[in-house]
């Protein structure tokens, strides 16, 4: 099941404190990016963060799951993004942690 675009709106608006937010669509779902780094994925309307241990250490109690079959498990946030300062400092820390993307030169 696809996520709805609302959904994904709302996220990205509940994260907006941790600083530039973006969405893209991809294959059917939704990724978050935060500073230009893919901080999150959102999968059948459920919110996936990309693992890191001070998002882990921020988090506490965490609940790990694949977004999409095949996936490397992430950070299932169930309710917690309703919280908005709550959420944008998980995705401040996991932005801050994550390597900057390599782009591929073009032949």
């Amino acid at each position: 099941m696809a996520s709805d675009k609302t959904f994904v709106e709302y996220i990205a608006d509940q994260m907006g404190d941790a600083g530039d937010i973006s969405f893209r669509k991809m294959f059917g779902e939704y990724a978050i990016y935060c500073g230009g780094k893919v901080v999150a994925l959102i999968c059948d309307n459920q919110l996936f963060v990309k693992p890191t241990a001070g998002g882990k250490a921020y988090i506490g109690s965490i609940v790990e799951a694949a977004p999409y079959p095949g996936a490397k498990h992430h950070f299932l946030i169930k309710d917690a993004f309703e919280d908005r300062d709550w959420i944008s400092g998980l995705i401040k820390i996991t932005e801050q942690e994550l390597a900057t993307p390599k782009f591929k030169k073009k032949k």
